[in-house]
């Protein structure tokens, strides 16, 4: 037996904070080195905080996080444990993205990420220069390049997060080149779905490398980006560790290196496979790292899971997929509204414009978990950390304001009520005298109080230092049921990448959960903004079904409003054909008129593959029209 033991450590780093991320960083080290860990794996870009954006291109960014570095190396002298970890490196005229391997008091070098996304919410080949195969290179004495390291347990790789997203990336060469453990630091964002696919992405790498793989996540909130944290080890295809997720902290599981080579003896067409590799091309350099690593004497022989080698564990699970889907995204948004509040320190509480409807009801909750979430783990008072106004005018219903009481008090969260209905007279009049003694439109009469009520809460932010957040969902912002100044107007968006029928679905669970009485009331309501007399959303729009489906097809798959149409169809069968191509094209065209609304939205968090805010995901120019989509002989 060959027995190690890997750790994978989970790490909130703040972007700039590379002395607060350090410090971190050196706790759960000596954590690790007490432990007699043997491979201790932080994630990507750790000591300055990920992404960066075009922070990296501020030269003293980038020598803080060396500075950082070698503090971390002189701190850690004397810790017989391996280090793995992220930070950025730069040389000459190029910036790397890199993985660094520490051991006893030295680097042992630097290996730069090769696959660098320019897709959804990554821009990193816009700063970042690629690894690549055969680099070779050296910076301040360091190796910087394609290299393997050799320690006194085995032989290791290092990459760095989307290296595994592709079936050809480094890791293949490296281990056909000898590599028994490869380690990817990563700064993965959440988003629904994306746990599955990691996990047999994983698995499947480790598999087909025949290679003990160890995966480690960053966790915490940058900007609208929340990553989950966690992490894998995979030995050949066969899980051994998951570590727990959504929380900063540190697991670790022994593994049995010589299982890895007896796997690969066996299986012959990987035996094939690196022979024919090894006969085409130059194995990957191998730095030999002198020193003993952590004492290995004590470590117990891996017990498998549920205690059988032969039979999976019979654990059955106490929730369906799509509850797991629905408690996690609650968890992940509270993550990213508690660390938003935390990592700007800017804020004193939480301000929620409650309306009683389903939109502001999730919002209250989500805020109400994050200040749980702020108590338990930032000592904060959760008591006053949140409060609530309602802001009534004389289309309020009585059902939405009895709501919203209710959940407030379910809550334990404070609710003042101020009304509008006397300023909105004097805002009508005021715009009347503007347009010389005519009457607003009734459009311009609905957002005079959506328009008022933001005016107050950004009011009373700006008192109390407060966080004030915007309750809009997706599927209202797509196609600008929303107004500029108004609803659309918050500090932070928190369900901005929900869309209404995830909204709907998000409550039930919730209430099914906790049974608190104002979501059932909110659930009871009309759908709609109260803006104007007996007003329902979906009669203005179309139902909300039909709408997420158009905003999938048209914004998600990019199918014209023709194909949308024909797809509705299939979806839809109790529709008539041609009402469904009628709210496919109103769809497209309200969308694309909307999309100057977007870019004066505030920040959202993102926790879907499909997201409108154009800095971070679906970039559309602003001015555009949809002559495309018709046919040669209407145009």
């Amino acid at each position: 037996m060959r027995l190690i033991k890997i750790a994978v450590a989970t790490v909130s780093p703040t972007v700039g904070a590379v002395r607060s991320n350090t410090d971190r960083l050196l706790e759960m080290a000596a954590e690790a080195a007490a432990e007699d860990v043997t491979l201790a794996c932080f994630p990507e870009q750790v000591i300055g905080g990920y992404p960066p954006e075009d922070l990296i291109q501020w030269r003293g960014f980038v020598a803080a996080q060396r500075r950082q570095l070698d503090r971390f190396v002189e701190a850690s002298a004397g810790w017989r444990t391996v280090y793995v970890l992220g930070t950025t490196i730069g040389v000459g005229s190029q910036l790397f993205n890199c993985a660094a391997v520490v051991h006893d008091g030295s680097v042992m070098g630097f290996v730069p990420k090769e696959k660098l996304p320019t897709y959804n919410v990554f821009y990193e080949e816009r700063t970042f220069s690629r690894g690549g195969p055969e680099l070779g290179g050296a910076v301040d004495g360091v190796p910087l390049g394609d290299y393997l390291f050799r320690f006194d347990f085995g032989l290791v790789a290092v990459e760095v997060c989307e290296d595994a997203w592709s079936p050809d990336g480094p890791a293949r060469r490296r281990c056909y080149s000898g590599a028994e453990v490869v380690v990817n630091v990563s700064a993965s964002p959440y988003r629904a779905g994306i746990i599955e696919t990691r996990r047999e992405m994983f698995a499947t790498r480790s598999a087909d490398n025949q290679v003990t793989y160890v995966y480690t996540n960053a966790v915490g909130c940058q900007d609208g980006l929340i990553f989950d944290g966690g992490g894998y080890i995979f030995q050949n295809g066969r899980q051994v560790l998951d570590a727990p997720r959504l929380v900063e902290g540190s697991a670790a599981a022994v593994v049995d290196l010589d299982r890895t080579l007896q796997l690969r003896s066996e299986n012959t067409t990987w035996r094939r496979d690196s022979n024919e590799f090894i006969q085409r091309h130059r194995q990957v350099e191998v730095l030999h790292c002198g020193g003993a690593t952590a004492d290995r004497a004590r470590l117990a022989y891996p017990a498998p899971a549920g205690g059988s080698f032969f039979l999976p564990s019979d654990e059955i699970p106490d929730r369906s997929p799509r509850q797991e889907q629905l408690d996690e995204v609650f968890e992940v948004l509270a993550l990213g509204v508690k660390d938003y509040f935390v990592k700007t320190g800017g804020f004193r509480c939480l301000g929620v414009a409650l309306s009683g409807g389903r939109d502001s009801s999730l919002t209250l909750l989500v805020a109400w978990r994050a200040a749980q979430m702020l108590a338990a783990v930032h000592g904060e008072e959760e008591a006053g950390l949140l409060r609530a106004f309602y802001m009534p005018t004389r289309y309020s219903g009585e059902g939405t304001r009895a709501a919203a009481e209710t959940l407030c008090r379910d809550l334990d969260v404070p609710l003042r009520t101020v009304s509008i209905d006397d300023a909105f007279e004097r805002e009508a009049e005021a715009a009347s005298e503007m347009l010389g003694g005519a009457e607003p439109s009734p459009l311009a009469r609905q957002n005079i109080q959506a328009r008022l009520r933001a005016q107050r809460m950004w009011n009373w932010a700006n008192s109390a230092d407060a966080l004030f957040l915007q309750a809009g969902d997706m599927s209202e912002k797509a196609v600008g049921y929303t107004t500029i100044g108004g609803d659309l107007e918050g500090g932070l968006s928190v369900i901005a990448n929900l869309p209404k029928t995830v909204v709907i679905a998000m409550l039930e669970r919730l209430f099914e959960r906790f049974g608190f009485a104002g979501i059932a009331g909110a659930l009871d309501t009309v759908p709609g903004p109260e803006l104007a007399a007996d007003q329902a959303a979906e009669s203005e729009l179309m139902p909300f079904a039909v709408l997420d489906a158009c905003l999938r097809l048209y914004a998600g798959d990019k199918l014209s409003p023709g194909e949308v149409a024909r797809a509705l169809e299939t979806l839809f069968p109790d529709h008539r054909a041609e009402q469904l191509a009628v709210w496919a094209h109103e769809f497209a065209e309200r969308f694309t008129r909307s999309i100057y609304k977007w870019v004066q939205a505030p920040l959202s968090l993102h926790v879907g593959s499909l997201d409108l805010d154009r800095e971070r995901a679906l970039q559309l120019p602003v001015v555009q029209r949809l002559e495309w989509d018709r046919d040669p002989d209407e145009q």
